[in-house]
């Protein structure tokens, strides 16, 4: 006998209605322009457009590294921008992992130092934050490299280190702004995969933004921006 599914696993996992941010600096811009769009649990979705196209402020908005000037957004059924300062920050610490362009790793710690921090910040104890980050290194392949600094590490194993890192705490979304763009083609197409091969292991969603159009056609889904609006889904 199939169960029915709960309210929480039909309903998508990030829901933005009309949302919109819009800057003022003599003249109203909008970076995003009243974007409707829906990503589910588990999904790898790729956005892409040109440069100035909305892509950093929608990733930023989902983030909740910014707030949005009017519309809604839904993170796991939370309207997000209904939350205190507080709020959002316990949200993100909780709910979100982050890979950037630029690895952003501590640069005097090693590679299990910098992936056990988010746990000893989250308040897991020394012996588990290690073992959680020795499994993380394992699964991105550097259990050889555990105890090199990121000074001792090539760009694509510091991009690794750094996917680790942001897995550490078992988010349910993963973002990631431009992680394959400050590598070559070789290691960027390593890293996507990587990223896919995560994404389908852990059923986690992972949400890309990315130049590369053959990367972008291997997601899920691809969100395409253009002057703040999304033209293709």
């Amino acid at each position: 006998m199939r169960h029915r599914k709960s309210m929480t696993e039909e309903s998508p996992i990030i829901e933005l209605k009309n949302l919109t941010k819009t800057y003022k600096n003599g003249v109203e811009f909008h970076a995003l322009d009243s974007v409707n769009l829906k990503i589910e649990r588990g999904e790898f979705a790729a956005i892409v457009g040109p440069s100035g196209s909305g892509k950093s402020t929608l990733m930023h908005l989902i983030g909740l590294l910014d707030t949005p000037s009017s519309g809604t957004l839904l993170i796991d059924r939370n309207d997000v921008t209904k939350m205190s300062d507080k709020e959002l920050s316990e949200m993100r610490n909780r709910t979100l992992g982050f890979v950037f362009q630029y690895h952003h790793l501590l640069p005097d710690f090693t590679a299990l130092e910098n992936v056990m921090m988010p746990l000893l910040i989250s308040g897991k104890n020394r012996k588990e934050a290690t073992e959680i980050a020795e499994e993380l290194l394992k699964k991105v392949r550097l259990e050889d490299r555990m105890d090199h600094r990121p000074g001792e590490l090539s760009g694509g194993q510091n991009q690794r280190v750094a996917i680790a890192r942001a897995l550490s705490c078992s988010p349910a979304i993963v973002l990631g702004d431009e992680p394959t763009g400050n590598l070559d083609t070789k290691t960027g197409d390593m890293i996507y995969e990587l990223l896919r091969q995560l994404n389908r292991e852990y059923n986690q969603t992972f949400i890309v933004v990315t130049h590369n159009e053959n990367l972008a056609l291997k997601a899920d889904k691809i969100i395409r921006l253009v002057d703040g609006k999304i033209t293709v889904q």
